[in-house]
């Protein structure tokens, strides 16, 4: 029986040429086209390959009743809904790594386009005009670069700025600071402060529910009216309302952008300002990188079909040799309590030490271990994540592991521990217990105790042990339309320190968590999704 491969972006004939040499394939070509001109295949259609161009929702998906396998040409997949994909049990996989350099270098371009006003200048010459003097542009030697994200990308683009003479400062608070060390870049430790020392900022993220909409009004403010914005790592990263209030207000001097958060029909507002250089995504866009892109796409496919082990499956299943209860629900608890210290860990990370206490110490923990690194990965690199690949990227971060036993502890049968330490002495603790092989129960964040089921949208919020934070923490959420469905509270002393989890019924944005930040003893607030 041939299985029917779906093609819905445009690929290079390597990709083509790849696939015709395996066995039993039928391929259907039909690159740029909606939903609507291609919907008719999928009813038979087993492998699907697309770009950015197709959303792979949920109506995709259950259209294609047959549908075992997603391939994105390209890395992100942001375009494709993991969580139903996963619930169909659909493998999704991509192709990291093969367009890092184009899109290191679109960067540069763009950077130099809008410094030296180049695409004015072209068109002025073809129209018959000269006027060099118009086009007197600056250089950028001698200028500071920000770059927030110091990735697969972010480093890249360091070492180009590196050979313009550029001083280089970084941003990224999940990587280890020797990390910052080897590609020259001066560590920053927040987005307002490295927006505040650049003339250029440049984003290298991945978009998640953290990144989405992390270049604001204050970032902007803070970049000055001399500063100029570089975004081409994904749409949506800038909240683009904000960018063009902040170039019709002059608070920034220019913007060059590659991604958009509305794709293919960006913005009006944006595209028509003056000071807005922007390409049509095509970071990616180079012979190189698609070639690359297409012998990958036709080799990982032939390995799935073979039954062989994909490199680059972005949603890997259960591993199968979990052959104990316990150790299937620990190594869940495991990913959850990374994603945890994923999401509200603030100091750059060193080193991660494993604690197994009681009865799961005397058992083979590797695959506890692995859980916990995917799961902390999964919310802070811009590549895929699985259990056979998250030694390279901890070991490409900077952070080194090890683990500690605790036979005789008693409190529970077990329990697990990890403790975060930072360079310059910092220290992040989060521990959990598992009842009954299934009752998962997150236990520890530093010195506060709770009994919290690790699970959906989740808000923490630290404070002084004062009267009325409760109260005004439900009103506000009351009046923001927002449930709590689950209330924890835990201090570290009468009068000192307490911190809440709560389980809530829906999301909080970013200006929900400065106003939560702003009412009276509380002292942080982090919002997060397990």
């Amino acid at each position: 029986m041939r299985t029917k491969v779906l093609i819905t972006g445009a690929l290079h004939p390597v990709a083509l040429e790849g696939l015709a040499k395996i066995d039993n394939l039928n391929v259907v070509y039909m690159p740029d086209t909606t939903f609507a001109e291609f919907s008719s295949q999928l009813s038979d259609t087993q492998i699907l390959v697309s770009r950015s161009e197709t959303d792979v929702n949920r109506l995709v998906i259950d259209a294609a009743p047959q549908l075992k396998i997603i391939a994105r040409a390209a890395v992100g997949v942001g375009n494709i809904d993991l969580d139903y994909a996963t619930e169909k049990g659909i493998l999704v996989m991509n192709t990291p790594g093969k367009n890092t350099n184009s899109a290191a270098e679109l960067t540069l371009g763009l950077m130099l386009s809008m410094f030296r006003h180049l695409p004015e200048a072209q068109q002025t010459l073809k129209t018959g005009g000269w006027d060099r003097h118009r086009f007197t542009g600056m250089e950028l030697r001698g200028k500071n670069i920000g770059i927030v994200g110091l990735g697969n990308v972010g480093h890249r683009v360091a070492k180009f700025c590196h050979g313009f003479d550029c001083e280089v400062f970084a941003y990224d608070p999940y990587i280890s600071p020797d990390i910052f060390l080897k590609h020259r870049a001066t560590q920053v430790n927040s987005m307002i402060e490295l927006a505040a020392k650049v003339d250029i900022l440049t984003l290298h993220v991945p978009k998640t529910k953290e990144t989405s909409g992390m270049v604001d009004r204050d970032v902007l403010k803070a970049l000055g009216p001399k500063g100029y914005l570089v975004n081409a790592a994904r749409g949506g990263i800038v909240f683009e309302k904000d960018l063009v209030w902040a170039l019709d207000n002059k608070l920034i001097a220019g913007a060059a952008i590659d991604t958009f958060e509305t794709e293919p029909k960006p913005m009006p507002e944006l595209l028509n300002n003056p000071t807005v250089y922007c390409s049509p995504h095509i970071g990616a866009s180079t012979e190189e990188a698609q070639i690359a892109i297409g012998h990958t796409v036709a080799d990982q496919i032939r390995k799935a079909l073979e039954g062989g082990v994909v490199d680059y499956h972005v949603n890997l299943p259960n591993v199968g040799v979990i052959d104990k209860p316990i150790m299937k629900a620990y190594s869940t608890l495991a990913e959850k309590l990374g994603s945890i210290v994923g999401q509200i860990l603030d100091f750059n990370p060193q080193s991660v030490q494993f604690q197994y206490r009681g009865d799961i110490s005397e058992l083979d923990n590797s695959i506890i271990r692995l859980s916990w690194m995917k799961g902390y990965l999964s919310k802070v690199v811009d590549d895929y994540v699985s259990f056979v690949n998250v030694g390279r990227h901890m070991e490409r971060l900077g952070i080194t592991v090890n683990e500690t036993i605790d036979p005789s502890f008693s409190s529970y049968n077990s329990a697990l521990k990890i403790l975060v330490r930072g360079s310059q002495g910092q220290q992040m603790t989060v521990g959990g217990v598992v009842f009954e092989d299934r009752h998962l129960r997150l236990t520890l964040i530093n010195d506060f105790h709770f009994e919290v089921e690790p699970n959906g949208n989740m808000l923490f919020i630290s404070n002084l042990d004062r009267p009325g934070v409760i109260g005004d923490l439900g009103q506000y959420l009351a009046k923001s339309g927002v449930n709590i469905s689950g209330f924890n509270l835990s201090r570290n002393s009468k009068g000192g320190k307490a911190m809440a989890v709560l389980s809530i019924d829906g999301t909080l944005n970013a200006q929900n968590l400065r106003e939560i930040k702003e009412l009276p003893n509380v002292e942080s607030a982090k919002a997060i999704f397990i």
